[in-house]
């Protein structure tokens, strides 16, 4: 092999061309074509190095002098699969301008498929001249120093893998029940996965935990972030880490600590392999997202690859040339520019084409759809992009549909084939089940039944423009960011201390109600409250129109001991733990009932919206509401009426109706079953008194039954002969 030095320009290797070749570092016959987009740069140079190397002292810069439309690239003979790279890019240092060009500078690929090693904290990844015990400057001079040891080394890699027959489930909307789960805390200490594969992509796709997730009865998992991540330094400081993962470092390789295995090469073939084996089980695989910003963080901040290359292309700036920040990690990445919506969408079809996913969650999406003022535009290019893409039109697409920027709460507004995240859904649930009855809430009024019956239906009046149905809210009550299900009947407050910021730290407003006690407590009608509480929500979510989402644990009931933001907490808080209790056992047993019913009911499952209108020749209609007394429900106004009973059709499906009975007083009431066309009799499918699902009796349409306070049940219309 002929040694390359910086003597060495690319073009004189290889005829230029006209257009750059795609983005990155891509293995083509006998070397390597290299394209990286610098528009404000005066030169680009690869830089090389050796596996192994760990002080940059073998590394060879090749000059890239080719360039077009702000790309520079080149054919580079000699290098393939394995190969050590980054980038060194010169050009001007004019913060007020936004530009942070710096060659002593090792910069990323913002299209590594592969990234080996950590970033090592300290003021040589800066780029700026910071003190070395603040990590932290203004940014006004450029640093001197070399910043080769400090920077993780992106990795040549071979995207070929041996997918067989592998097929996507393709589990329709209406169908799908989504686990979101983190990687690690699944299965770090799951019996029956060996310790080397507990917490990793091949512990996921192990088959202790493929029973676990198909004998539950869920169609995907829906994992955090997979990108490679790091932490920020603030948290490295105080000895802490980022274990969730939303502060992306590349957004086409799986971040490499969650692999068993220890080369690049291995990392990507773990998470593909993954993939294959949970298809192959019948399971999605939707991947949770964040094109909103990077672990560069503000322009005081690192710079380790996007702000180096073209700070101006890749964030959002003021006229100042600082930060926009929506996102509240410092930066916001600008989807505007044409640059980084194109890395956004090639980045999704990466993950499809490439990965086989099945579908992503947008982290703080309304950030991705933030127009030329700043302000949310549900037709913005990149939204436009994905819905108009023919690979990614097809997946399930999910967005969190808010930011903390001005006006940043959009939830309903996206387009479709956008499904959302669903606060309005969550926050009247636990309100209903929860806050109301938690004593000394300020402003706490009784509600009525209005808005629960609104989102029990779909959330009609989120999302009934543009034909999109009930499938396109995602219903869930508790998520990774807050409580635990278990922790919501426990825990007034947050119990943030361990998170090292004093309790500031997470929401406040959790809605959540203990019962009487804070905390654990050895009070057994406590307890039997709270376990009947979690069945309550876990009954709602389950029983409603649209696409429930579970949060992973909460079917066994876990703990985080009142922590609602264990963001930076890699260890037991966040591990499930496996060794469960009757209780638990019992809690688990009703999950699985309750997707049973769902999944035996195709009247839960519907895709289109029911209207209470007649839709069978019997005379049943899709959906109608009744009152305790058995009478169709005609006064909604009333705020102290706490009993709601909604039959949903299934005469005209071919299959059976059900009946779902919410009673959210403490007192206990008398409900009469309603005559309705089509029907005479009711068999008891579950009770949430029930600590385990139990066969149930029939009663008859007109009768009366006696619901305990604060319960709910569902009933399947039969005929009692």
């Amino acid at each position: 092999m002929t040694p390359l030095t910086s003597a060495t320009p690319v073009s004189s290797l290889q005829v230029s061309r006209d257009l750059p070749p795609a983005p990155g570092v891509t293995v083509v016959e006998g070397g390597v074509d290299v394209s990286v987009y610098a528009g404000h740069a005066d030169s680009v140079e690869l830089c090389l190095f050796d596996e192994g190397d760990t002080d940059g002292s073998t590394e060879r810069r090749v000059p890239l002098v080719d360039h077009a439309y702000g790309w520079w690239f080149g054919f580079v003979p000699d290098v393939g699969v394995g190969q050590r790279y980054g980038f060194r890019v010169s050009g001007p240092w004019d913060p007020e301008q936004g530009l942070r060009h710096n060659p002593a500078q090792l910069l990323m690929d913002p299209y590594a498929k592969a990234i080996e090693g950590e970033v090592r904290w300290g003021p040589s990844v800066y780029g700026h001249v910071v003190d070395d015990t603040t990590w932290d400057g203004d940014g006004s001079t450029p640093s001197e120093s070399n910043s080769a040891p400090d920077v993780p080394r992106c990795v040549v890699v071979d995207t070929r893998f041996d997918w067989g027959e592998d097929a996507p489930p393709r589990t329709t909307r209406s169908e799908t029940v989504i686990y979101e789960t983190h990687v690690r805390n699944l299965t770090e200490q799951l019996p029956g996965v060996p310790e080397e594969l507990r917490g990793t992509y091949a512990g996921m796709a192990h088959p202790a935990t493929l029973e676990h997730l198909t004998s539950l009865g869920v169609t995907a998992v829906e994992l955090l972030p997979v990108h490679s991540f790091a932490s920020e330094p603030a948290l490295v400081q105080k000895g802490l880490a980022n274990h969730w993962g939303y502060n992306t470092l590349g957004f086409f390789a799986p971040h490499a600590a969650y692999a068993a295995a220890q080369d690049p090469q291995g990392v990507l073939d773990e998470f593909k392999g993954m993939v294959k084996l949970l298809h192959a089980a019948g399971l999605e695989v939707i991947l949770d997202v964040v094109y909103n910003h990077t672990a560069e963080q503000s322009v005081t901040g690192a710079t380790l690859s996007f702000r180096g290359l073209d700070n101006r292309a890749y964030y959002r700036l003021d006229e100042r040339g600082r930060d926009i920040d929506v996102t509240g990690t410092g930066n916001t990445l600008d989807l505007r520019h044409p640059v980084m919506c194109r890395l956004a969408l090639d980045s999704l079809r990466y993950w499809v084409e490439e990965c086989h996913v099945d579908g992503f969650r947008f982290d703080l999406a309304v950030a991705l759809g933030r127009g030329r003022t700043d302000e949310f535009d549900p037709d913005h290019p990149f939204l436009v992009g994905v819905r108009t893409d023919p690979v990614l039109s097809r997946t399930k697409l999910i967005v969190e549909p808010w930011d903390v920027g001005m006006h940043g709460w959009r939830t309903g507004q996206f387009p479709p084939p956008f499904a959302e995240w669903n606060d309005r859904f969550r926050d009247t649930v636990r309100d209903f089940w929860l806050a109301d009855h938690r004593p000394g809430v300020p402003g706490q009024a009784p509600r009525g039944v209005q808005d629960l019956a609104t989102r029990l239906a779909g959330s009609r009046d989120l999302f009934g423009t543009h034909d999109r149905g009930p499938t396109a809210s995602i219903n869930f009550v508790t998520a990774h960011d807050g409580f635990t299900l278990a922790d919501l009947t426990a825990y007034n407050e947050k119990h943030n201390e361990a998170n090292g910021e004093q309790g500031r730290d997470g929401s406040d407003g959790n809605r959540s109600w203990n019962h009487g006690v804070e905390g654990p407590t050895d009070d057994e009608a406590i307890l039997a409250m709270r376990r009947q509480s979690m069945r309550n929500l876990l009954g709602t979510l389950l029983l409603s129109s649209g696409i429930p989402m579970v949060n992973a644990g909460d079917e066994i009931g876990r703990t985080q001991q009142g922590n609602n933001n264990p963001y930076n907490q890699d260890n037991a808080t966040t591990w499930f733990d496996w060794d469960v209790e009757p209780w638990q056992q019992d809690l688990l047993a009703t999950t699985r009932h309750l997707l049973a019913i769902r999944r035996e009911h195709p009247a839960l499952r519907q895709r289109t919206w029911a209207e209470g209108r007649e839709v069978h020749e019997d005379g049943s209609l899709d959906l109608a509401w009744y009152g305790p007394d058995g009478e169709p429900m005609t006064d909604w106004s009333d705020p102290g009426e706490r009993t709601l009973q909604m039959l949903v059709g299934g005469a005209w499906l071919g299959h059976e109706s059900v009946l779902v009975v919410l009673h959210g007083s403490r007192d206990e009431k008398q409900v009469t079953l309603p005559r309705a066309p089509g029907l005479t009799a009711y068999r008891l499918l579950w009770d949430s008194v029930w600590e385990r699902p139990e066969d149930g009796a029939t009663t008859a349409a007109g009768e009366t039954v006696t619901l305990t306070p604060l319960s709910m049940r569902a009933y399947a219309v039969t005929d009692p002969t």
